[in-house]
C-alpha cells in the first residue's frame, strides 16, 4: 500500500512513524521553515520541514507545484499552532504524480470560479472541499435510504433500463437503436417495481437511473436522474406515505448525525422534524386563494407556486395528496369516493418536490380506461395491461429524486452541483 494512515487517522498516530499520500494543497517557504499542507480525502495535514533537523533532499522535495501527487513518510507530532493541532515531520517525499499543465482554478477557493469551468473540469472540481462535503453527504443519503428500507422489510431489484414504450406516458423519450427495433431509455421504473410485486415480491426498493428527454434547462432538472423507488404490495396510499415519511426522516437523521463537519462547510443547518404533516392539495389551493395568489384547482404547482405554498405553510417537510386525476399519472388510482380526485401524493423539502407516489391501479379494465383518457394506445401497453389479468394485489409506491433530495439538504440552488457528471440539454463530457 502507498499509505499507512489518511490524514483523519493522524490523530491516533501521534509519535508514530506514518505514511500519507495525498496532493499539495499549499507551499510556504519562511527561510529556515518550509511548510507543506498534505490533502487527501479524509482532510489536511500540514507537514514541517526544518533546516538542519530535516535532510536537505527532503526539504527540497517539499518545494511542489500545487495538486502534485504525493507521498510522505515521516512522524506524526503534536503542534498546537498546527491546523487541527498536529504536524508531520518528514523524513521522507516521493513525487506520483507531477502537474504538467496549468491547473485550470484554485482548489482552496481563494479565487472563485464559474460553476461551468467546474464541470468541465469536475476531475479538479471533486478535490474542492465543498464538493466532497456534497458527494460524502449524498453517499449517507442513498445508504440511509438502502438501510431504512431494508429494516421495514423491502427486498432489492435492479430493473432493466431498455423498454419498448413510454413508461409514464408522453413522448419526451431518448431513442435507442436495439439491434433490428428501436428502443428507448427508460423514464421510470415504474411499470416493473409493479411487475415485480405482482410476481410476488411484495415489498421492492431499487436505485437505478432514469432518462427524460426534456428540453428544459433549469436549475432543478437533469435529463439523467437517479431515483430512489420502492413499491409495496397489499397496501394503498396510506400505507406508503408512513414509509416514506419513515425514510425522509430517518434519513435528514442520519446526514445530520454522520456530517457535522459538511454541513459547516456548506454553511447550512438541518433541522429533523418529530413528524411529517400532510395537506391535501384542495386546502393548499384554498390557502394560496384566500393569500392573493390566484389558482384553478386542477392545475399542477410550478417552481414558483411551490415555493409560494412553503412560505404559507412555514414547514421544511411536509406531504401534499389527494391530487386531481387529470394532473397525475394514468397508473394512479382514482378515490373511491370521488374519482375526479387520485390517491396520489408529494413530499415536498424545502419548497421543492423530491418524492412522487401514488396507490397504483390494479384493475386491468380501469387501467385501459385510464391510458385511453390520456391518448395512449392500450397496445403498446400489452405486456403491463395483461399483468393485472392473473392476479393483481392493490399496491402503492414512490420515488425520491436523489439528487434532488442532496440538493435540498445541502441547501444548494443548483442540481448540477449534486451530480457527479451532471447530463443536461448541452453537456454530455466529461
Amino acid at each position: 500500500m502507498m499509505r499507512t494512515h489518511y490524514v483523519a487517522d493522524a490523530k491516533h498516530a501521534v509519535g508514530q512513524e506514518v505514511t500519507l499520500a495525498g496532493w499539495v494543497h499549499e507551499i510556504r517557504d519562511i527561510g529556515k521553515l518550509k511548510f507543506l499542507l498534505l490533502r487527501d480525502r479524509t482532510g489536511i495535514l500540514q507537514v514541517t520541514g526544518k533546516t538542519g533537523t530535516t535532510l536537505d533532499a527532503v526539504l527540497d522535495a517539499m518545494v511542489q507545484v500545487k495538486e502534485t501527487v504525493v507521498q510522505v513518510q515521516g512522524t506524526v507530532k503534536e503542534n498546537k499552532i498546527a491546523p487541527g493541532g498536529l504536524e508531520l515531520s518528514p523524513s521522507e517525499i516521493k513525487v506520483l504524480g507531477e502537474v504538467t499543465v496549468k491547473v485550470p482554478f484554485e482548489v482552496t477557493g481563494k479565487v472563485p470560479a464559474d460553476l461551468d469551468v467546474r464541470l468541465d473540469h469536475r476531475y479538479v472540481d471533486l478535490r474542492r472541499k465543498e464538493t466532497q462535503a456534497i458527494f460524502r453527504i449524498k453517499h449517507t443519503v442513498a445508504a440511509a435510504f438502502r438501510e431504512k428500507v431494508i429494516a421495514l422489510g423491502f427486498q432489492e431489484m435492479v430493473p432493466t433500463c431498455i423498454v419498448a414504450a413510454a413508461t409514464e406516458g408522453g413522448t419526451n423519450l431518448f431513442p435507442v437503436q436495439y439491434f433490428e427495433r428501436s428502443a428507448f431509455l427508460a423514464q421510470s421504473p415504474q411499470l416493473y417495481k409493479q411487475l415485480a410485486v405482482i410476481g410476488g415480491m411484495d415489498k421492492v426498493f431499487m436505485t437505478t437511473p432514469a432518462f427524460r428527454a426534456e428540453k428544459h434547462n433549469t436549475k432543478s432538472h437533469l435529463n439523467e436522474v437517479l431515483q430512489m423507488d420502492i413499491e409495496m404490495g397489499f397496501a394503498d396510499h396510506e400505507d406508503a406515505m408512513e414509509v416514506l415519511s419513515q425514510v425522509a426522516l430517518h434519513t435528514l437523521m442520519r446526514v445530520r448525525e454522520s456530517h457535522p463537519e459538511d454541513l459547516a462547510t456548506l454553511e447550512t443547518e438541518l433541522r429533523v422534524p418529530s413528524n411529517i404533516p400532510r395537506h391535501t392539495y384542495g386546502s393548499i389551493v384554498d390557502l394560496l386563494n384566500k393569500n392573493g395568489v390566484k389558482f384553478e384547482w386542477g392545475e399542477d404547482f410550478s417552481r414558483e407556486t411551490e415555493e409560494e405554498i412553503n412560505k404559507l405553510l412555514n414547514e421544511e417537510l411536509y406531504i401534499i395528496h389527494e391530487w386531481p386525476t387529470k394532473v397525475r399519472a394514468f397508473y394512479s388510482m382514482p378515490n373511491e369516493k370521488n374519482p375526479e380526485i387520485c390517491n396520489a401524493y408529494d413530499l415536498m423539502y424545502r419548497g421543492t418536490e423530491i418524492s412522487s407516489g401514488a396507490q397504483r391501479i390494479h384493475l386491468p379494465d380501469l387501467l385501459v380506461a385510464q391510458l385511453k383518457s390520456r391518448g395512449l394506445d392500450p397496445d403498446s401497453f400489452s405486456f403491463y395491461v395483461n399483468a393485472f389479468r392473473v392476479g393483481a394485489p392493490p399496491h402503492a409506491g414512490w420515488s425520491i429524486g436523489l439528487e434532488r433530495f442532496t440538493m435540498k439538504i445541502c441547501n444548494l440552488q443548483n442540481i448540477r452541483e449534486v451530480a457527479m457528471f451532471p447530463r443536461d440539454r448541452t453537456r454530455v463530457t466529461p
